[in-house]
């Protein structure tokens, strides 16, 4: 995993824009942080080893139990956790799709299988690892073709990521319904809401009896006391106010009070970041150097009709500061994908000008 990341922006000098990372670069974090100035003390002092008061809070935000939410270091963590509470079995992997599915089990013995197509599973897999958004794809596997595969296939555990969950409108499970399938494990990513990777800060929510198979697995303290204490500043009492045109969103509190009864809300101006993200996808269309892939979030791929995916990373990386996502590395994909994530209309606009000029690049 360690080479095979896609937001590598620490390789590159004069990167002014990012579109390789599914984490927006614009979030004001400046009332997360001076939240945590004010309780930097809580570092003197160890965490609570597992963070069952943040557990609390978020099992009451979704409406079900504490045993039935484990929080993580990311949702990475997550995936080993799990890899390593199934240890030894066969894991079928929906692909392509975020790699440390695959380099998880295969650290913890599992046999896995790369699958292309929901209709390929079947009942001799233990576990399939599914991502919902998918990435790097954007899309979304609808809610009740899943429900239909599961009710299939009632031997096999489904690991649904849903990193992605609140950057689309299409229907997913609900950690409610999750509780009540014996055979589901949601992921979910405080990481990605809230543009916070370097906090890692995710969770699972499942059944008390798969959870405490998976809970067992994790190191005592795996949780630090900062990313404790964000969690409960991010997820409890301030939401972020998505707005892409006015470059940022932000995770100062709202006025309103929060119901604890209440699922997290989706981000408020999600309409405009898919609106914007459908212009950015129209625009390169239009110039017809790529296929460009379908999405039902924020993010899509691109296949490249000229050139290879390497060589417009390099270039637009040098000459315009911008990064994107080299996506050849992703399994069944090849060195004509990449994956750009929608930044601002602003910065789109001067992607769409760098692709432009690369276009002219291969015509003279």
């Amino acid at each position: 995993m360690l080479h095979g990341h896609g937001d590598d922006i620490h390789k590159f000098r004069n990167i002014t824009i990012n579109f390789s990372s599914n984490i927006s670069g614009k979030t004001d974090l400046s009332g997360l942080y001076r939240h945590l100035t004010k309780r930097m003390e809580c570092v003197a002092a160890y965490p609570e080893p597992e963070p069952s008061g943040l557990e609390a809070q978020i099992a009451a935000m979704y409406g079900i139990q504490p045993d039935e939410v484990c929080v993580t270091n990311g949702a990475t963590e997550a995936i080993y956790l799990i890899a390593q509470a199934f240890r030894g079995m066969k894991s079928y992997v929906l692909q392509p799709t975020f790699s440390e599915y695959a380099d998880a089990c295969r650290l913890h013995g599992h046999t896995v299988k790369s699958i292309y197509s929901p209709d390929n599973i079947d009942d001799n897999a233990d576990l399939v690892w599914l991502c919902n958004p998918n990435n790097p794809t954007g899309e979304v596997s609808p809610e009740n073709k899943l429900k239909e595969l599961i009710k299939k296939h009632p031997s096999v555990c489904f690991v649904i990521d849903q990193s992605y969950e609140d950057f689309t409108y299409k229907n997913l499970f609900s950690a409610a319904e999750a509780v009540e399938m014996p055979q589901v494990i949601l992921l979910h990513s405080a990481t990605k809401r809230y543009a916070i990777p370097g906090l890692r800060l995710g969770y699972i929510t499942t059944s008390a009896a798969l959870l405490q198979r998976i809970r067992i697995q994790r190191m005592p303290w795996s949780v630090n006391a900062l990313a404790i204490e964000a969690g409960y500043f991010l997820l409890q009492e301030n939401l972020p106010a998505l707005s892409l045109f006015s470059g940022v969103h932000s995770t100062e509190p709202y006025t309103e009070n929060i119901s604890q009864s209440d699922a997290i809300p989706p981000l408020p101006a999600l309409d405009e970041l898919l609106a914007e993200t459908e212009c950015l996808r129209n625009a390169i269309e239009n110039l017809k150097i790529a296929e460009v892939w379908p999405t039902d979030t924020h993010f899509f791929l691109l296949r490249l009709r000229i050139g290879k995916s390497a060589l417009l990373k390099k270039y637009l990386a040098e000459e315009h500061g911008i990064l994107i996502r080299d996506a050849s590395n992703f399994e069944g994909l090849d060195d004509s994908f990449v994956r750009i994530a929608t930044q601002t209309p602003e910065e789109n606009s001067l992607l769409i000008k760098a692709l432009e000029a690369w276009k002219i690049s291969f015509t003279y």
